[in-house]
């Protein structure tokens, strides 16, 4: 299974690209989507869908994992990024990609075991999991390789899925 792994944003979306086969990794590609803060907001979520569709067609991956949405004291950063992460999906949907939507307690457990893992665990996990030098930068991209490994571990298992399920609830 070939895994896009997506963390939304509009000044950095962070993408990973991993094959998922018989319990082993490897990585295909990972890299950000960057859009500079002058450029206008329109521009910017049409650089997010052409970048995002060369990534689509480059890797030809067979779903896409991407961060779920959460809104904490800044609500209009927040619709700026879900009006980023729309494209994103447009994009995903007319490949034909599956669609996969985590939280973070979601992605920490599946990545660490433990779904209250710090930001930093979770990416040197990422980082020994897939047998890389060095955790990637910017951190979105090592997001975007975690959201990757999440689905990786989470999509075939019902026991990762009830876990999975109970740190929904912790929302």
């Amino acid at each position: 299974m070939v895994i896009l792994g997506i963390d939304p944003g509009y000044a950095i979306v962070g993408w990973g690209v991993l094959e998922y086969v018989h319990g082993r990794f490897s990585v295909h590609g990972y890299g950000a989507i960057t859009t500079p803060a002058g450029m206008p907001f329109e521009k910017r979520l049409e650089t997010i869908y052409q970048d995002m569709c060369s990534v689509i067609s480059k890797y030809q991956p067979e779903c896409l994992s991407i961060e779920k949405l959460y809104f904490t004291n800044n609500k209009t950063t927040g619709i700026d990024v879900a009006q980023a992460r729309g494209v994103i999906l447009l994009a995903a949907s007319h490949a034909g990609l599956s669609i996969h939507e985590y939280t973070p307690p979601q992605v920490k457990q599946a990545v660490v075991g433990y779904g209250k893992a710090m930001k930093q665990q979770v990416m040197e996990m990422t980082r020994s999991i897939l047998k890389l030098r060095a955790v990637p930068k910017p951190d979105d991209t090592a997001d975007a390789l975690a959201l990757a490994v999440c689905h990786a571990h989470c999509s075939g298992s019902s026991l990762q899925k009830s876990i999975l399920e109970k740190y929904k609830l912790l929302q």
